[in-house]
This record gives C-alpha cells, sequence and structure tokens, in this order.
C-alpha cells in the first residue's frame, strides 16, 4: 500500500485522538461495582477490617474480664465498675453519627485511620488514670474516638465489595470483631494476674497501635466513595429522616439495642459469678470464658449462608432463640453446663448481629452511613444502659433474676422482628 492509499484508507488524526479521548473517558466514567471475592482488592479490605477489628474491639472491652479485679482494687461495686465499659461504649454511641458526618465529608479510610490513632492515644492513658472518676473519663473519649470504626466499617465494606459478595464480607468482618475482642480479653487477664490491671490494658493498647498501623497500611484507596455535598446541619437532618422513617431498620435498631444489651450484661457478670465460691475463679481463667468468642466467630460467618436459604428474618430469630436457650442453661449450678450455656450464647448472639448489621447496609439506599451509625449508636446504647442497670439486678437478686430479665429483654427483640421485618431480603425500605 502506498502512503497515497494509506492517507485514504486511515481516519483523520483528529478522529483518531477524539476516539481515544471518548474511550478514556468511558471508562473513567464506568460505575464501580466493587472488589470480588478472591481479588487482591478484595483479601486487602478484609485484612484492613480485620486489623482495625483488632484494635477497636481489643481496647474497648479489654477491661471486662478485669472488673473483680478492679473492683477490689477501687474499692468499687460491680455495678461501679462495669461503668468502665459502659463510659466506653456510651461514648462511642454519641460519637457515630459525628463520625459519620466527617467521613461523608473526608472519606471513610481516612476518617478511620484518625479515629484508630485518637483512640490507642487515649487507651495508652488510660492505665494512669490516678482516680476512678479519671479512667471513666479516659474511657468515655477512649470509646468516642473508636466511635469512627464501627460506625464506618460496613459503609466502607459495601462501598467496595461486589453487592455479590457484601453478605459474605460482612459476616466475615463481624467474625474478625470477634477475633479482635477476644485477643484484647485474653491478653489483659493473664498479664492483669502477673502485673495487675493497669498493666493488662496497657498491654492491649500498645498491641492495638500495632493493629491500626496495620490498618493504614492495608487498607486500599477508596473507589466506591462520593463525597457528599455540604449543606450545613439541616442537611445532616436530611440524611438522617430516611433511615428514622423506615419500619425495618427501627426494627433492627432495636436487635441492636436489646440484644447487645443482654450480651454484655452476661460478659460483664458471669465473672462475678464465677470468682466466688464455689469456682474461686482468678482473672486468668475469668479471661478464659471469653474463648467462647470462637463460636461466635464460626456462626457470623455460617449465617450468611443459612439466610440465603431461609430467610434473613428467620436466622435472626433462631440465632436469638439460641440466645435465651443459652441464657436458661447458664443457671445451672455444675460449671460444664455454664460454659456449655455460654457458648450457645455467644454463638446466637454473633449471628443476630452478624444478620442485622449487614442487613441495615442492605436496606439502606441513601445516607448508608447515617444507618449504619444508628445501628452502631443503638448497639452502643444498649451497650451501656443494659449493661450497667443489670449490674442492678445481679447485685440484689443474683443470676437467676438477671438471665431472667435478660431473656425477657431478648423476647422483646424477637416480637419486634416478628412485627416490623420482611421474611426474606429487601431491596430496599
Amino acid at each position: 500500500m502506498t502512503n497515497a492509499d494509506h492517507a485514504r484508507t486511515a481516519p483523520p488524526a483528529g478522529t483518531r485522538t477524539e476516539t481515544a479521548a471518548q474511550a478514556g473517558t468511558a471508562a473513567q466514567q464506568a460505575p464501580w461495582t466493587g472488589h470480588v471475592h478472591g481479588s487482591a482488592g478484595y483479601g486487602r479490605v478484609l485484612a484492613a477490617l480485620a486489623c482495625s477489628g483488632v484494635a477497636t474491639f481489643a481496647q474497648l472491652y479489654s477491661v471486662q474480664g478485669l472488673l473483680p479485679l478492679m473492683s477490689s482494687e477501687l474499692g468499687v461495686s460491680a455495678a461501679q465498675a462495669s461503668l468502665s465499659i459502659s463510659a466506653a461504649t456510651m461514648g462511642l454511641a454519641f460519637a457515630v453519627l459525628p463520625w459519620s458526618f466527617v467521613a461523608d465529608r473526608f472519606g471513610r479510610v481516612r476518617t478511620m485511620g484518625l479515629a484508630l490513632v485518637l483512640a490507642t492515644a487515649f487507651g495508652l492513658l488510660v492505665p494512669a488514670a490516678p482516680t476512678f472518676g479519671m479512667l471513666l473519663a479516659l474511657r468515655a473519649l477512649e470509646g468516642a474516638a473508636l466511635g469512627g470504626v464501627p460506625a464506618l466499617a460496613i459503609a466502607y465494606l459495601t462501598e467496595e465489595i461486589s453487592t455479590r459478595h457484601a453478605a459474605a464480607a460482612a459476616g466475615a468482618y463481624v467474625a474478625g470483631t470477634t477475633l479482635g475482642g477476644l485477643f484484647g480479653r485474653l491478653l489483659a487477664g493473664p498479664v492483669a494476674d502477673l502485673a495487675g490491671w493497669r498493666m493488662g490494658t496497657l498491654a492491649v493498647s500498645a498491641c492495638a497501635a500495632v493493629a491500626a498501623v496495620g490498618f493504614l497500611l492495608l487498607a486500599p484507596a477508596p473507589r466506591g466513595f462520593q463525597p457528599a455535598a455540604g449543606g450545613g446541619f439541616g442537611a445532616m437532618l436530611a440524611r438522617l429522616r430516611p433511615p428514622l422513617r423506615s419500619r425495618p431498620l427501627l426494627a433492627l435498631y432495636a436487635q441492636a439495642f436489646l440484644l447487645m444489651g443482654v450480651f454484655v450484661s452476661v460478659y460483664n457478670y458471669l465473672g462475678f459469678r464465677l470468682e466466688a465460691p464455689p469456682y474461686l475463679f482468678p482473672a486468668t481463667a475469668v479471661a478464659l470464658l471469653f474463648l467462647a468468642y470462637l463460636a461466635g466467630t464460626v456462626s457470623s460467618r455460617a449465617v450468611a449462608g443459612l439466610a440465603a436459604r431461609f430467610g434473613r428474618r428467620s436466622v435472626l430469630l433462631a440465632s436469638t432463640a439460641a440466645m435465651v436457650a443459652g441464657l436458661a442453661v447458664t443457671m445451672a449450678a455444675p460449671l460444664p453446663l455454664i460454659l456449655a450455656g455460654l457458648v450457645l450464647f455467644t454463638a446466637g448472639f454473633f449471628g443476630a448481629h452478624s444478620i442485622a448489621s449487614g442487613w441495615t447496609g442492605a436496606i439502606a439506599t441513601t445516607g448508608r452511613a447515617q444507618a449504619s451509625s444508628l445501628y452502631n449508636l443503638s448497639y452502643y446504647a444498649g451497650s451501656s444502659v443494659v449493661g450497667w442497670s443489670a449490674g442492678l439486678v445481679f447485685q440484689q437478686f443474683g443470676w437467676a433474676a438477671l438471665a431472667g430479665v435478660l431473656a425477657l429483654l431478648a423476647a422483646l427483640a424477637a416480637a419486634a422482628a416478628v412485627v416490623l421485618l420482611p421474611p426474606g431480603r429487601p431491596a430496599g425500605r
């Protein structure tokens, strides 16, 4: 072919340039569909969230197995000692919504990283608290900082993971949080037996700092995030209206408040029961109770497949029934039965939480960060309010009465699910 022939058959240079530009623009405008299972991005998202789970839940609940030691050393009652948990969870509950608005503007990863850095700084100060009041203040600040992680983790996951794999990824994230909480308690107990509860909490915060660095290094750059427009306080309130008007979401918030309140109450006060005669558990043995969390690690992964087969509501109700059955078994006196009941109860709770938290993200098509934050607000408000007030029942009437009250709260959660939640997986509100 001659040069003249080539000139006649080739498109004009300008046309070639425009075509390439159009192709580039089309590629840029293609919607992000999320990382798929098995991809490097999928693995990095889950690994980063696992690190965030360790940094968050190891710190948040590290003192739970140390409450009998703190009660004895600081001269406070069981219910007062449990305020060290409630102060942190209440701080977290109040902070989740502000964090969600910050993240809407500046991004999930950046905001979660800031939250972890602040929380770790406050956590490292907790062991140096000179008074019980100062301890509670630092725990509240630590919890408020930690509010930036669970408030955003599910929203981040939903934006970055393919919708086909989002439910399984949410289950994997919840399973990771159980391991984070378990790690903190298992580390704090033996260290506290050797060197006191202050060194136990310090060891956990130091490990949380390492996990926070892991999150910052592993989290891939967000691709599904779209910054929210400004608009001031009115625009913020507007993003809260859809989830607050959704009956299914309100039912899920009830699950979060009631079931988490029941769950944290059992772990707050079972240690007091077992450190007393005839059991006489030391702090290390109390910490080993949290190995029951491994049942939650399994159940939170398993419920995704069950929900696909039987429907989310059915699996949620079955998980709640398992919690009540486990509570009933813990009322027995033999230690093996108490432990078996605790395992069943824990598996039921994490199954219910995995379903409810993942369902929240699926229902919320707008204001997703706010919907997730309202779930977490309810979750940690239940931990704070029920977790503290249940101590008054335990101190006054004992374990059997406490278990009965907690079973009633779980039944109320189940009733709300039956009345307000559809049987399957709704596409919208």
